[in-house]
């Protein structure tokens, strides 16, 4: 989890009076996790934040599912999915279980409202584009390579930096997306053997208070519906705020890789952990060094999970054929693992290039609609010689 921190104008002590200039007080909002024993900030608005304007529902949030016969391995091809929509509004959900739902997106679209996911801690893999996360706890900018972890209901909005904005999306729907637990020692500090550390997690670092009145428009995603809020007052009127609860930032350049003298397996890679599910980061390194080594990985079945890995951009030994943004499915009950010749032709490679992002689910995934979209039915055939 990230460092304590703060921002802007607290109090010595919590819920004591903070007074603005006229004498009047700012309102105290605690924002936190499993009631009052989680992870929690606390937050002085300038406005009460359960004042509101109007509301109503912008209807069900549909995911079609592809009711797909075979049980098989597959190759989404993202760059084939629709372009457009905003950060939010732009994303494409791929495959989800009752735990995660993974999704990628391709905007160019500003952001004209602000976001608030109820449902589910967000995790967002920047495979291209710069921007910054406008939120209550302040300014987060972020480019190529950045994993941005936004806490479930936080409200922002992403302010685009560049033309356009791909990204690989994942939402936890039952709990936070935090660095793996043997990283940490038992005060909850990452140890000297993990593959990143504090001084890694970029924390928002400009706090942007406004004061406008107006009409603003907050969506909420909460019970499988989008909410609209309207309020008469901009949403992001925190004047200071402090605690353990806030987005943060990890560049997947970041991650220093675990090298071992013969092939290490996918956790050595582990990044993140959420519930049921796992994030691991393959980045450029040295590769195995014993005489006798074999470099690209083994064949291996998924007996209790579902394999997701996404394609940043290098090339990646054992898999030919593959573009920036393939997404490879292999599900559970299913021996995957290098192509024909792979194997051989990594014999004596001191180094690997690749950039992909892998989420593990410990549960069955369903597909939709966008992933027969992109599918590569060809795919299950790729292993033969």
């Amino acid at each position: 989890m990230p460092s304590y921190h703060h921002l802007g104008s607290i109090p010595h002590k919590r819920h004591t009076m903070h007074k603005k200039p006229d004498g009047t007080l700012y309102s105290e909002e605690l924002f936190g996790e499993e009631g009052f024993t989680g992870l929690s900030s606390l937050l002085y608005h300038i406005q009460p934040p359960t004042r509101v304007s109007s509301f109503a529902s912008l209807g069900k949030i549909e995911t079609p599912v592809w009711q797909i016969a075979e049980h098989r391995h597959h190759h989404f091809k993202t760059k084939s999915l629709p372009k457009g929509g905003d950060a939010v509004s732009g994303r494409n959900i791929l495959m989800f279980n009752d735990e995660v739902a993974i999704g990628t997106a391709l905007v160019s679209d500003p952001m004209t409202y602000f976001y608030r996911n109820a449902d589910a801690d967000e995790l967002l893999f920047i495979h291209s584009g710069k921007g910054v996360v406008e939120s209550i706890f302040g300014l987060l900018p972020f480019s190529d390579g950045d994993y941005v972890n936004i806490p479930r209901g936080a409200t922002y909005r992403i302010q685009l930096m560049s033309p356009e904005l791909r990204m690989l999306t994942v939402e936890a729907f039952h709990g936070s997306i935090q660095p793996p637990r043997r990283y940490k020692n038992e005060y909850g500090q990452l140890l000297e053997s993990s593959p990143f550390c504090e001084r890694d997690l970029r924390q928002p670092m400009e706090l942007e208070t406004h004061d406008e009145h107006g009409s603003f428009e907050v969506r909420i995603k909460v019970n499988g519906q989008t909410m609209a809020y309207e309020y008469d007052y901009h949403p992001l009127d925190v004047v200071g705020w402090d605690g353990y609860l806030y987005p943060y930032a990890l560049s997947i350049h970041d991650f220093e890789p675990i090298t071992y003298r013969v092939h290490g397996p996918p956790p050595t890679h582990q990044t993140f952990e959420g519930p049921g599910f796992v994030v691991c980061s393959f980045v450029p390194r040295k590769l195995d060094y014993h005489p006798l080594a074999v470099p690209a990985p083994y064949a291996h079945s998924n007996i209790d999970s579902d394999e997701m890995m996404y394609y940043v951009n290098g090339n990646y030994t054992a898999r030919k054929n593959i573009e920036e943004g393939s997404i490879t499915l292999h599900p559970r009950g299913l021996a995957h693992g290098p192509q024909p010749g792979a194997a051989e032709a990594s014999l004596g490679k001191e180094y690997s290039d690749e950039l992909v992002v892998m989420v593990d689910t410990f549960r069955p995934l369903q597909y939709t609609e966008y992933a027969r979209q992109c599918d590569d039915a060809t795919y299950p055939m790729s292993w033969k010689a």
